[in-house]
């Protein structure tokens, strides 16, 4: 397999009695400042509430400095998202960089308390992000109370425009937007395809831009639940095309870390950096604990060759 697990895995794992004391897991990943910043979703208990917290890596793998604290939360006044921050990703798009995850919140007002997810978007200034100052904006939900998950930005715009990569069940969907809040073009980009994403797949890190297309990462689910990754190449001028895409499985659980935990048979990325020639993909194994793998670009790209 091209993608070889860290010997150090874990690299991130619950600690103490609180908010991340049973579950850290599904990670944003962004390198800035010679450094790779990392944003985790964490639990205090199975069904807890998911919270954001912080960590930072100079090398890629060993963990240099970890908050205590959250440095992004529910709004508890806001019925969209007062039940939890899920599966953040991190995007920079010029100046600011871009967290999206998923909201999950509440339909107040029903006669039977019915939950729901959907995406949200805030973000940061770059100053303030690499400062620790967690002055973020308001928070967008681009398609109001839509059953959707797993969402990210690409890296730069496409004709004046964001691209958004989001998940409808089961389909991955990409759409473009001037202001985030209202959205055009949008269609199905992939669909389950292979034995091993039968039952339905997501986009996982921001892309990867190369020489031969954008890398895509994705997670497919099959019909015993089990969570693998995937990966594909989409057309530097018209991202919504897909060029090819890798038939077998980028990773799948194998380790004990993934194979066992609150949730097994999981791996699940929301967050992969390019440093210098490789490829670091951050993932979550078994919704319990954050591990790191890695790739030189030149040898997924030969995966994806015709």
């Amino acid at each position: 397999m091209v993608l070889k697990r860290y010997k150090g895995n874990p690299i991130l794992a619950p600690r103490g009695t609180g908010w991340e004391s049973i579950m850290v897991y599904n990670c944003a990943a962004i390198y800035e400042g010679g450094k790779v910043h990392i944003l985790y979703r964490a639990q205090g208990g199975k069904t807890g509430i998911s919270r954001v917290g912080y960590a930072s890596s100079s090398d890629g793998f060993n963990i240099d400095e970890r908050l205590d604290y959250p440095v992004f939360g529910p709004d508890p006044a806001s019925d969209l998202d007062c039940l939890g921050i899920e599966d953040p990703r991190l995007t920079r798009v010029d100046d600011r960089i871009y967290l999206n995850y998923t909201a999950y919140g509440s339909n107040m007002g029903m006669i039977y308390p019915i939950t729901g997810v959907q995406i949200g978007v805030t973000s940061i200034s770059v100053d303030d992000f690499l400062n620790k100052k967690w002055n973020w904006s308001e928070r967008i939900y681009p398609f109001y109370r839509v059953d959707n998950k797993n969402s990210f930005f690409f890296p730069e715009k496409h004709n004046g425009k964001f691209i958004l990569v989001h998940r409808i069940p089961p389909h991955m969907w990409i759409a473009y937007s001037e202001d985030l809040k209202n959205w055009d073009n949008q269609k199905i980009l992939m669909s389950p395809k292979f034995e091993w994403e039968y039952f339905k797949i997501g986009g996982g890190a921001p892309p990867i831009k190369t020489d031969k297309g954008w890398l895509l990462i994705y997670h497919g689910v099959d019909s015993k639940m089990q969570y693998r990754l995937g990966v594909a190449l989409l057309d530097l001028e018209d991202p919504g095309k897909v060029i090819r895409r890798y038939d077998k499985p980028f990773l799948e659980p194998e380790t004990d870390y993934e194979l066992h935990g609150v949730v097994p048979n999981v791996t699940f990325t929301c967050g992969a950096v390019k440093i210098d020639d490789t490829l670091f993909v951050y993932y979550g194994g078994a919704d319990t604990v954050i591990c790191v793998a890695t790739a030189k670009i030149k040898d997924v790209l030969n995966l994806l060759k015709a």
